[in-house]
């Protein structure tokens, strides 16, 4: 959808006046600039031709590496953010649903926050080949989730994730091993 197509949309707006019109272009203004987005990630950042932005409102951000493998997607309203010296890294063939948060640094909770000192906890995140993460999940910095892994929705990783295991909880917990067919 170009430009041109949405400046000719809006023309026929104007002599229709109708509400229908003005619904149906702000939902493809929306589409056009969430396209912009995500060819500007693309450009950014390491993001496979394949790699699926499914939805709205998904944010990279940060100084560090993004890379996203070959058929892997990511849902609505997910962000990743990674800071310079640090890296996420998503394999082939993961599905990352709705809501997804992933941070390369944290505060430390020990620190005195009645300081100006600031101790960051930096580390990178790695997503290996095949993983499941369900929506609403948060990922924090240094974890690795292994190939072929689920991590059940609303889930708060703090540990890494062994390869062809479930997880899942506050914080997150070994379910069980997935029975491999």
């Amino acid at each position: 959808m170009t430009l041109k197509y949405l400046a000719n949309f809006f023309l026929r707006i104007l002599f229709k006046a109708d509400d229908r019109y003005l619904v149906e272009f702000h939902s493809r203004c929306k589409t056009v600039y969430q396209a912009s987005c995500y060819e500007q990630f693309r450009k950014r950042y390491n993001i496979d031709k394949s790699f699926r932005f499914n939805g709205e409102g998904i944010l990279m951000y940060g100084d560090g590496q993004i890379i996203a493998g070959e058929g892997s997607y990511i849902g609505n309203y997910s962000t990743i953010s990674a800071v310079k010296g640090q890296r996420v890294v998503i394999g082939k063939r993961c599905s990352i649903s709705h809501n997804v948060r992933m941070y390369t640094s944290t505060r430390n909770a020990d620190d005195d926050f009645s300081k100006d000192e600031k101790n960051i906890i930096p580390g990178d995140i790695i997503i290996e080949d095949n993983v499941w993460i369900g929506a609403n999940v948060y990922i924090g910095p240094g974890i690795t989730i292994g190939t072929n892994s689920v991590v059940g929705a609303n889930s708060v990783l703090t540990k890494d994730v062994v390869q062809g295991t479930i997880v899942g909880g506050v914080p997150a917990k070994l379910i069980r091993q997935k029975l491999w067919k």
